[in-house]
């Protein structure tokens, strides 16, 4: 039976969300959360913005969805990211509980996998949902800065 709401849904919802962060010259990275087949929480990277480093996508998702929730632990919760969530944002995922992480592309220099990140041992993660649309416009970002320079 096909599912309408399946985790390729809920990334291309993510990569809309980067590439909001790509038009405001954020490092393009989305992610919503979802509890229930519903979007809770949307967010971008708006380290640039906000002047701040910790103000990641999946932070600022953590954040809306705890709002959301009135609740800090998101159990019950995916959390969908175009790449690879980083140390600190798998830390941050951790003190959440989220029940899953979904990813789009690695991250093998700065990902919580290669930094041998601890999650909640509840978690489950998943990656590689839609990796070469999320890794291309990393990619495309990272080209267009260096050339600018």
């Amino acid at each position: 039976m096909l599912k309408p709401f399946d985790d390729t849904y809920f990334m291309k919802r993510a990569l809309q969300e980067a590439q909001q962060a790509y038009n405001l010259g954020e490092v393009p990275i989305g992610a919503v959360i979802v509890c229930k087949d519903q979007i809770i929480a949307r967010a971008h990277n708006l380290t640039e913005t906000l002047n701040d480093v910790t103000a990641h996508a999946e932070m600022q998702a953590f954040t809306s969805a705890s709002d959301f929730l009135g609740g800090k632990y998101l159990k019950d919760c995916t959390l969908y990211v175009t790449i690879e969530p980083c140390q600190m944002c798998a830390g941050a995922s951790y003190w959440t509980q989220i029940g899953k992480i979904v990813f789009g592309a690695r991250d093998v220099q700065r990902g919580c996998i290669s930094m041998k990140t601890t999650l909640h041992p509840k978690t489950k993660m998943t990656g590689g949902v839609l990796e070469e649309e999320c890794g291309k416009l990393l990619s495309r970002f990272f080209v267009e800065k260096r050339n600018l320079n």
